[in-house]
């Protein structure tokens, strides 16, 4: 099954989420923060995508965008891309830990070097930078410049 075929499907599953479909090198199905708790529970229930392989946070001049690669271990088909926007006031999205579990060190790993919070997370501590640390080394507005080091 193809992103688009799984997007057409969505669309008329949900048509009261505003979804919207990202076509290019990696296409990608774009979903408001608070509709990805119910969109990611029909995607593994219904959709059979039971594998989240990775979720990575990317730091843009307006905004934050965390994009779900998700496969499934039961049928043909390759991953579908989920993206979703944050603010860059106070970015905040849910939690996808209770529908994956691999979910969990990967979104502590997007808010420690991006400053993403994820609410309901069960445990949402830094997992690479020590606590105390100051800010998100990956963020833009981190402090220093590519002739200047940070840790040094």
């Amino acid at each position: 099954m193809t992103a688009k075929e799984t997007f057409d499907r969505l669309a008329a599953k949900f048509p009261q989420f505003p979804l919207g479909y990202l076509e290019g090198k990696d296409t990608a199905i774009l979903v408001k923060g608070e509709n990805l708790v119910g969109l990611a529970q029909h995607m593994r229930d219904d959709e059979e995508y039971d594998y989240c392989s990775s979720i990575t946070g990317v730091d843009y001049p307006d905004r934050f965008e965390v994009v779900y690669h998700l496969y499934s271990t039961k049928k043909e088909g390759g991953p579908v891309i989920l993206k979703v926007h944050a603010e860059r006031e106070n970015p905040m999205l849910p939690s996808v830990v209770s529908i994956w579990p691999t979910a969990n060190w990967q979104e502590r790993e997007v808010w420690d070097l991006m400053g993403i919070r994820f609410s309901g997370h069960p445990n949402l501590t830094r997992i690479l930078m020590w606590e105390g640390f100051e800010g998100h080394p990956l963020r833009k507005d981190f402090p220093g410049s590519e002739d200047e080091y940070i840790f040094g």
